[in-house]
């Protein structure tokens, strides 16, 4: 192709630019296009920018975009591409810059004749960044000239100007985020490279580099991939063993095309039981899945069962293996790009178009079929861990049956320890996960019981990600939580039957009560993760500290508040407070009791130092951590289902080296370490 059919393109000029609707109601209501104004909004406004350079790398014109965060957290994007049309648009008599810029779904995506395929997380675009930036200057490079405009809070300072020649081509775009929409202006380095990275192995030599020069040293990182999503696998698995958790040594690539669909599939077996899968369509993250996802796993489940069989390695006597059978242990990642994607729901996480699953199916089919016949070592190892994953399967119905023999809802099933609440309504009900009985005696006494649950735990629960799942449910600890939920786990999950909005997970703010909280968020991400996706798991706060001073309590949750609350006394600490034990009350309900005589007061204050939550009496652990009014609850999301996962299985799987570099890079950001 020559140079300067790359620049303009086939047809891409001012005429192609498509106005859809106006821009006025982005900034009443941001929440509308870019979901939150929180900081994954904020970082909302990087993506739709470099989602357009990736459109025109999808496109076939950009093989470089740099993402730089500029000092006073400026973002600036820069790619090699067309550059965005600037000539007088024939219809409105503007700039198609301009209009690009200032109109809402304006932009060359909605005929396919300027992009086959597009990206972009909601199809809002660069105006929508316009629209909440404090100032956004773009710069366009194309046709041998350099076309620039800036523009305030949305609104075109000047028309478009030609400032200089140039024998390049693309387009920058430099913004600042408008304090007055956002709850933060501080971009995230971790948060950006993730997804760059992410984007620079689902495109196959597509460089991108990220370079914050905010301070010094600057950061840097430079994304280009010549393996594209097979790299991509490489790295999920790359915290595993090579010779003893990983049976195909060599991730195994799938592509073809059909009907304008493209088709990319990377896939691996390990010795886990997890199922990874990781979907694209078009560059977007589809984290629901669908209909690309169901023909991969269709394809997976047929051609195993054919080769299985046709090599002898799947006997009569074991009949056809069951697609979760076949799936676990696979990780995969399914790549699709399509001319139309239909998607459930705005925020794009499940694809919805029935012909793509066909298309997926059939060249998963064809390619695996060809491998797993000229690899017949592999087929053998493979079909061996499905056959173990079907004993497994087959052990953990059978535990799941023990436990769910009588109905969760009946009060006689329901676990021993567990205090309810009077309500049955779960839109108001909330169960805290406590540890200890000791804990759980003064939540017991503290809590309000109309809609308050207790579930005390004893000790560690079991790590599942190292154990099997009917090994797990030999746990009295996780068997008391499942029936207490009511919803059952894994294929038989059912969110619908969860008895409790708020599940609360309340341990000691120490090493103990982190290593618990992660115990049973890798149990609920691996078996119950509807219930992170739905936001139903949030973690309480307890303080860390209570200082008296005077007539008066204060508490303070870290030692930022701890200095700040002490700071305004212009006193000293005089004394270390002892601490107030609790004890382990069943049903008995303390009423609060009114404040006692105070001894005169002392010029100094005193520090109490709360090592866990058993040394808080009832109404303390109430007025800090339980009643609505005053507590601190951090609700459990999930942003990114890959890092998640890598995170699990570094954490808590049984390699030791990659969790004791995980805990040397992120020392430094323990406060509070009890030795």
């Amino acid at each position: 192709m020559s140079n300067e059919a790359m620049i303009n393109g086939q047809n891409y000029d001012a005429e192609s630019i498509t106005v859809l609707e106006g821009l006025e109601a982005v900034r009443k209501r941001p929440g509308m296009y870019i979901g939150t104004t929180s900081e994954r909004g904020l970082h909302h406004l990087v993506w739709e920018i470099v989602d357009n350079s990736v459109d025109e790398a999808l496109a076939g014109y950009c093989d470089e975009i740099l993402v730089k965060i500029l000092p006073d957290n400026i973002i600036e994007v820069i790619d090699n591409g067309r550059g965005i049309p600037v000539h007088i648009h024939p219809k409105y008599g503007k700039s198609a810059l301009e209009i690009v810029m200032t109109v809402l779904h304006a932009g060359g995506k909605f005929e396919n004749n300027n992009y086959k395929v597009s990206g972009g997380l909601h199809g809002v675009g660069i105006s929508v960044v316009n629209a909440l930036s404090l100032w956004v200057e773009v710069l366009v490079e194309r046709d041998g000239r350099i076309w620039y405009q800036k523009y305030n809070r949305g609104a075109p300072e000047e028309d478009v100007k030609e400032i200089g020649v140039s024998e390049k081509h693309g387009t920058t775009v430099r913004f600042k985020p408008d304090a007055v929409i956002f709850e933060t202006l501080v971009f995230d380095y971790t948060i950006l490279k993730q997804r760059l990275k992410e984007l620079a192995y689902l495109n196959k030599g597509l460089k991108i580099t990220l370079l914050d020069l905010r301070k010094e040293p600057n950061k840097k990182d430079v994304f280009s991939f010549d393996g594209g999503i097979v790299d991509f696998i490489k790295e999920i698995v790359s915290d595993k063993d090579p010779d003893k958790d990983i049976i195909v040594k060599e991730p195994i690539f799938m592509s073809g095309d059909s009907d304008g669909v493209a088709v990319e599939v990377a896939l691996t077996y390990t010795m886990d039981q997890a199922e990874v899968i990781y979907s694209f369509v078009n560059n977007i993250n589809t984290h629901e899945g669908g209909t690309h996802v169901a023909g991969f796993r269709t394809a997976l489940t047929r051609i195993i069962n054919d080769v299985g069989k046709d090599q002898g390695y799947i006997k009569e006597k074991d009949g056809k293996l069951q697609g979760n059978d076949i799936r676990e242990g696979v990780v995969a990642v399914v790549s699709v790009r399509v001319p139309q994607p239909q998607f459930e729901g705005q925020t794009k996480t499940k694809l919805g178009n029935s012909e793509v699953s066909g298309i997926v199916s059939s060249v998963v089919g064809a390619d695996l079929k060809i491998y797993l016949e000229d690899n017949p070592n592999t087929t053998k190892l493979v079909v061996e861990k499905i056959l173990m994953s079907k004993k497994a399967r087959e052990a953990a119905q059978k535990a799941r049956e023990s436990v769910f023999r009588a109905s969760p809802l009946s009060i006689g099933a329901l676990p021993g320890k567990l205090a309810d609440c009077a309500s049955k309504n779960p839109d108001e009900c909330e169960i805290y996960i406590v540890e200890g009985d000791s804990a759980g005696g003064s939540a017991k006494q503290g809590r309000n019981r109309y809609n308050q649950a207790i579930l005390p735990l004893r000790g560690k629960i079991l790590n599942v990600e190292k154990a099997g799942i009917h090994r797990a449910l030999e746990s009295d600890t996780i068997k008391s939580m499942i029936i207490a939920f009511g919803t059952n786990i894994d294929d038989n999950f059912d969110i619908g039957k969860l008895r409790y909005g708020k599940i609360i997970i309340m341990t000691d703010a120490d090493v103990d009560g982190a290593h618990i909280r992660t115990l049973l968020l890798t149990f609920f991400y691996r078996h119950m993760v509807e219930l992170i996706q739905n936001g139903n798991v949030y973690i309480a706060q307890p303080p860390l500290y209570k200082i008296t001073f005077g007539k008066k309590i204060y508490y303070a949750y870290n030692d930022r508040e701890l200095a700040e609350i002490t700071g305004s006394f212009g006193a000293k600490e005089i004394r270390e407070e002892p601490a107030e034990a609790a004890g382990d009350e069943d049903e008995i309900f303390a009423e609060p009791q009114a404040p006692q005589p105070e001894a005169p007061e002392k010029k100094g204050y005193t520090l109490q130092r709360y090592k866990g939550l058993g040394e808080m009496n009832p109404e303390q652990l109430w007025e800090t951590t339980m009643d609505p009014a005053n507590r601190i609850l951090l609700q459990v999301s999930i942003d990114s289902a890959r890092e998640a996962d890598m995170l699990f299985d570094k954490l808590m799987g049984d390699k030791v080296e990659p969790r004791r570099e995980f805990i040397e890079e992120n020392a430094e950001f323990v406060k509070n370490l009890d030795i």
